[in-house]
């Protein structure tokens, strides 16, 4: 390989591994000591200024939760302490990868975002209207986003791009599936549910614990736009999801949704036959049964857009006693990378914008910066340890342990076929026949703007997914069956080179 294009960081240091990050273990927990993932997050974060890079565009509303079953077996969170209690919250539903001045009907995952304000300081869910994720470590997530805007010479939407990064990456293989799905353009940011994605650890005051995943469920019921439906729409009315949320709260039909959790304990999740931290799949729920919380109600509009939605700020770091991060590696990145996104692109006190400040009282040494809006603490000390009755940590508020034993390196996850078995479930099991037309047709449309080499390797991995799903795409773009399956029967390096 030539010298000038071997890849290196900003400053020239040669990077030997751009696909995973440093953990313990495997999946093991992700290095603070990471300096090329700090770096590389670091400086996607600051790209744009100052729309999000991310979620740029979104709708929100006020509400609330209340518990409607009893959980304490599962958390000492206190807003989950008895059933009837109730905690304030606000929502935020956006598009993910277009821009601020984006359709709401354009195909895309919806963000789905709620910020609780417990009395125990803020937790905040941070999600997407689909379980499951494109990439399972954030190191991609940087070339995952960019291949989603636009192509650097010509600032357009560029199919290649697009497709060549999904066919060389298969663990994207079950979002794809969901993304091309009508589930792609919903009808409404009332009309969809709400997943975290990610497993959490739930603990108790006695130091049980759990991996949770937590669901919202809409009582609205699931519509979808079709393809051409979602067409007309972005031409009639590009502000539309944001436009019906606000005019149905108006109105007094406030949205509302059911809220579930999975259970997994722990001993479970060393022998499960797939690894449950891993982002791009769901945890069945013939295995994990959902598992009633409560329930979530939206029934006060913003009053200035600016100040509560798009000054909004949410981070999966942001959680409470009784909650704590598990080993996901997307998961414990995303924890890190959000809050630094809103240092970005609000100012170090951002914690403070009235959206954003919990309804707990707040007793910290953090002091001074740009904004600072309220008393800055006053002249009470602003370090740690001090013998001026400053606030004291409190240990009932750390979690139980984890114990952690193993060699530092950058680990790829496994090389199985798991990756294809959701997505060829969901295909064969989950849609029916007018939900699989429309996925096919939706892919074909979309993948047979990009080059014919492109996709023959992404045909190969629906193939892979089931049969019958990639030659239905195949015959769609009109590629040779036999090629397809022939590339469908090699390693992904193997494919890779073949397609070159």
């Amino acid at each position: 390989m030539a010298e000038d294009k071997k890849l290196t960081t900003g400053f020239g240091r040669p990077v030997g591994d751009d696909q995973n990050s440093q953990t313990v273990g495997s999946p093991g927990y992700t290095l603070l000591s990471d300096v090329h993932l700090h770096d590389k997050l670091s400086h996607f974060n600051r790209e744009r200024i100052p729309e999000r890079v991310v979620h740029a565009k979104g709708a929100g509303a006020h509400g609330w939760f209340e518990v409607t079953h009893d959980v304490t077996r599962y958390t000492c969170a206190k807003f989950l302490e008895k059933v009837g209690k109730k905690t304030e919250v606000f929502a935020r539903f956006s598009t993910v990868g277009g821009e601020k001045g984006s359709a709401d009907a354009e195909r895309d995952p919806r963000g789905f975002a709620v910020k609780f304000y417990t009395e125990e300081g803020n937790y905040d869910m941070t999600g997407n209207n689909t379980p499951v994720f494109f990439i399972r470590d954030a190191i991609k997530f940087p070339d995952f986003i960019h291949t989603q805007k636009r192509n650097p010479a010509t600032n357009t939407k560029d199919p290649d791009m697009f497709w060549d990064f999904l066919s060389l990456t298969p663990e994207s293989v079950h979002q794809v599936t969901i993304l091309f799905s009508d589930r792609g353009t919903p009808l409404s940011f009332r009309h969809l549910n709400g997943y975290a994605g990610h497993a959490f650890k739930w603990y108790t005051a006695k130091g049980d614990w759990w991996w949770v995943k937590l669901h919202f469920k809409t009582e609205q019921g699931i519509r979808n736009f079709t393809r051409d439906e979602a067409a007309a729409m972005i031409s009639k009315d590009p502000d539309h999801a944001t436009r019906d949320l606000f005019e149905s709260i108006r109105q007094g039909e406030f949205p509302a949704w059911k809220v579930f959790i999975q259970a997994m304990p722990p001993a479970d999740a060393g022998k499960y036959r797939f690894d449950p931290f891993d982002v791009t799949k769901v945890l069945p729920h013939g295995d994990y049964p959902l598992i009633p919380v409560g329930r979530m109600v939206l029934d006060r509009n913003p009053e200035n857009y600016f100040a509560e939605v798009e000054q909004a700020a949410f981070s999966p770091g942001n959680i409470v006693p009784g909650m704590a991060l598990s080993p996901d590696k997307m998961l414990q990145a995303r924890a890190v990378f959000y809050h630094d996104a809103h240092l970005h692109r609000l100012g170090p006190n951002y914690h403070l914008l009235p959206v954003n400040a919990p309804k707990a009282a707040m007793a910290s040494y953090q002091r001074d910066g740009a904004m600072r809006t309220d008393d800055n603490s006053g002249g009470g000390p602003n370090y740690w340890p001090n013998s001026f009755g400053g606030p004291a940590p409190d240990p009932r508020a750390n979690e139980p342990e984890v114990e952690v034993s193993a060699t530092v390196g950058r680990r790829p996850y496994p090389k199985t076929e798991d990756d294809f078995v959701q997505p060829g479930n969901l295909y064969r099991k989950v849609m029916d026949d007018e939900a699989r037309a429309h996925l096919v047709g939706n892919i074909v449309s979309h993948l047979g703007g990009a080059q014919e080499r492109i996709q023959y390797r992404q045909a190969a991995l629906f193939h892979k997914a089931d049969k019958e799903y990639g030659t239905r795409i195949a015959a769609g773009l009109k590629l040779d069956q036999k090629k397809v399956e022939r590339l469908a029967a090699m390693t992904q390096e193997e494919r890779v080179e073949a397609t070159k």
